[in-house]
């Protein structure tokens, strides 16, 4: 078979789940649930994440810059002035130019602040990024994200950290159906047949933090979710039976003794 490979700004990566590096009970339990998902790109929080004292313990040191890709975001952020400030600073420190942008609108319900982070798109394009953007999933919106040159769509399923699963398939169907770009769920997944599911619409991949951090079996659940990203689409690919309200008869009608 053809190699199914996730393309984000010409770049290739082999598996379609991206993961979170937050929430873990620790490095060592961050970097071994990453390596089972068998995930090619870690999210980094550039604002709460350590990779430039060295004399704290290091996100390199458990989770190889060379081998799996980081992306640095900016979780935290609130407005578009403290998002461009931080992937700026991480374009210093590790000349970092594939990047999730993140602009929140308050701190009870994270939801994307969307003219913010329009904004922040435009100008970090213009500057050299290539600015993967987590979005609310209203289709016009997401269609100015790609007009000002975002590089992924990357629409919220539910509220970060929530579990809820997709709530609106409708709405993600449609952006897919309007875009070519990559488009990945981002936040709110519980479960991995909630991957699945995206998967099955139609994205191009999903990313998850809280559903593997959190679970009672953390492993388990990276390794559930590993499986349900391949699951998924393979579903998408192998095209789905059309849907009816009537049963149709799996043996023949004719020839019955």
């Amino acid at each position: 078979m053809k190699k199914d490979n996730l393309i984000i700004s010409k770049k290739k990566f082999n598996s379609r789940l991206i993961v979170g590096t937050g929430k873990y009970k620790n490095m060592t339990e961050c970097a071994k649930a990453i390596k089972i998902s068998g995930a090619d790109i870690v999210t980094v929080a550039v604002r709460r994440v350590n990779i430039s004292d060295k004399k704290k313990p290091l996100l390199m040191d458990y989770i190889d810059p060379k081998k799996i890709t980081y992306l640095p975001n900016t979780a935290g952020c609130f407005n578009s002035d403290e998002a461009l400030r931080t992937l700026r600073l991480a374009r210093e420190i590790g000349g970092w130019k594939l990047v999730k942008l993140e602009v929140l609108g308050d701190k009870k319900n994270l939801f994307p602040e969307m003219i913010e982070t329009l904004k922040s798109t435009e100008i970090l394009t213009k500057e050299g990024f290539k600015v993967m953007v987590y979005c609310n999933d209203d289709p016009l919106m997401a269609k100015r994200l790609e007009n000002v040159g975002a590089a992924a769509i990357m629409p919220l399923a539910a509220p970060i950290g929530s579990g809820l699963g997709i709530l609106n398939k409708v709405n993600i169907q449609i952006i897919r159906d309007q875009t070519k770009l990559p488009l990945i769920i981002d936040a709110g997944l519980g479960q991995a047949s909630d991957a699945t599911i995206a998967m099955e619409l139609g994205c191009d991949g999903v990313l998850v933090n809280t559903a593997i951090a959190k679970a009672k079996k953390p492993f388990e659940m990276a390794r559930a979710f590993r499986n349900a990203v391949i699951a998924g689409r393979q579903s998408f690919l192998s095209g789905r039976i059309e849907k009816k309200l009537m049963g149709s008869a799996s043996s023949p009608k004719k020839g019955i003794i």
